[in-house]
């Protein structure tokens, strides 16, 4: 019994060390159930949270935000093991998985709420994040300049529960048949070496 009482101190702090070492990114790319079923999938990643970014309003609501009003935007929150995954793989698979050219609008999606949107966490994503699209840019890898805004994270509020894993437990649902899918199959085929074993 002792022992046991004396394991557990040590599991826990061993737990938290493990922790410290997982970092946080935070991107906005149109629909956040399409974001959240492509970035689940990628090894590395161990969480992913839909919720909303870089507006003004506390707590808003999905109504508040589709309003367009607030100045969030629908947001992932990836949190990640930069030993199995780096912030430029992420930053790979974000600007590939999405139109960063087109301002407020991704498909039939219209509205700041669905903006191209990094919002960094370290002056380090800062740095890497404006390279990489300056790199992009240059070497005319979309046929117009990217809009993607890379800005300071300030606060993230998660989606309402039923947004959450939205993908996987709805999968009959008519978007995530005809919008995600689609989008599913294509990421897990040019992605196919970054992606975890059960994928």
């Amino acid at each position: 019994m002792a022992a046991e009482q004396h394991n557990e101190p040590a599991q826990s702090a061993k737990d938290a060390t493990a922790a410290n070492k997982l970092a946080t990114a935070t991107f906005g790319e149109g629909c956040f159930w399409c974001s959240e079923a492509v970035f689940q999938r990628l090894k590395g990643v161990k969480s992913v949270v839909s919720g909303y970014s870089g507006g003004t309003v506390e707590n808003p609501s999905y109504e508040d935000v589709c309003t367009g009003r607030t100045g969030h935007a629908e947001v992932i929150q990836i949190t990640y093991d930069p030993a199995e995954i780096s912030f430029e793989d992420l930053l790979k698979v974000f600007w590939q998985t999405h139109d960063p050219t087109t301002l407020n609008q991704q498909g039939h999606d219209v509205g700041t709420q669905y903006r191209s949107a990094i919002f960094y966490h370290t002056d380090e994503q800062r740095k890497i994040a404006e390279q990489y699209k300056q790199q992009l840019d240059a070497s005319k890898v979309f046929a117009r300049p990217i809009v993607t805004e890379i800005t300071a994270f300030k606060q993230f509020f998660p989606a309402e529960k039923y947004h959450q894993n939205y993908f996987n437990d709805n999968p009959q649902q008519s978007y995530c048949q005809f919008v995600i899918r689609p989008k599913v199959e294509k990421f897990n085929k040019e992605f196919k070496a970054m992606l975890k074993d059960n994928q």
